[in-house]
This record gives C-alpha cells, structure tokens and sequence, in this order.
C-alpha cells in the first residue's frame, strides 16, 4: 500500500460538488424572490399607515395643545407625495416625506378644532399598492372625534 505524504493529499471540493451547492442555492433563490417582494411591499405599506396614523394623532394634539385648528394639507401629487401640517398662522408645525410605491387616497385635507375633533365629517385613508392584493392594503379611518384607527384590508 502506498501512501503519500500528507503535504502532497489535495484537499478542497471537486467541481461536481460546487456545480451542485450552485444550483441548490439557485433554487432556493427562485422560490425566495417572489414571496421577499410581496414581504417588503406589504412592510412598506404597514410602514406608511403607522406614519399617517401618528401624523394624524400630531395634527390632533397639537389642535388641543395650541387650542386653535390645526390643518394637514397633502403634497402636491397627493397624500403618497407627503403632508404638512400647519397651525391656524400659517405656521409649519410637522412635515412628511414622500413615500415611495405606495398610494394613498384620501380627503382633500384634515382639519381639527382646538378639541381635538374633526372638522367635518368622518372620514378614511385607503393605502394600497399595484403589487399586492386588496386583502394586503391599510385603511385609516377617523371618526368624528378625530381618533385614528389603521386597519389591515380594503377600506368599505
């Protein structure tokens, strides 16, 4: 029996066992792309409802705090182009960037007396996307008393 030195054994993987690693990974890729894609969709829109939810719950407070109307006006695209809120000066009191792949639709603006109730009637936000079924969309609605509630799903 001969044997080598062991300075001389070649060590590593053959190349049949890298080509099989390659295309279990390529696989396992395929199937992941799609549902990651719908994940981020879904996380984006949940992302937007909370920072519409907690812009809305800003307009609200500082109504209250100021004891005067507190407006939120949409960007120039819409409700996806962001928001501003302003105090009844005219002051600049919160501002929200815009949001990427999702749209938002929505009332022409959001107005709130110094109690912190809705001036006009109650109303709701629809956040939805292209990508992903009705099921996947936000809906925010307000009550009368101007109280914010984000839901999973369509908006009726």
């Amino acid at each position: 029996m001969v044997t080598r030195p062991l300075a001389s054994r070649q060590r590593g993987f053959t190349t049949t066992e890298l080509m099989i690693v390659v295309a279990i990974v390529a696989v396992l890729t395929a199937i992941a792309v799609p549902n990651m894609r719908s994940l981020i969709q879904t996380q984006r829109l949940r992302t937007a409802s909370f920072d519409l939810n907690a812009g809305i719950t800003v307009v609200r407070s500082e109504a209250i705090k100021r004891n005067s109307s507190v407006t939120m006006t949409p960007g120039v695209s819409g409700w996806a182009d962001g928001w501003t809120v302003t105090d009844s000066a005219g002051n600049i009191v919160a501002k929200q960037d815009k949001f990427t792949q999702v749209d938002i639709a929505g009332p022409g603006t959001l107005q709130f007396n110094g109690m912190g109730r809705l001036i006009g009637p109650a109303t709701q936000f629809q956040l939805s996307s292209g990508e992903l079924a009705n099921d996947k969309w936000r809906c925010v609605k307000l009550d009368i008393s101007g109280r914010p509630v984000s839901i999973v799903g369509g908006c009726p």
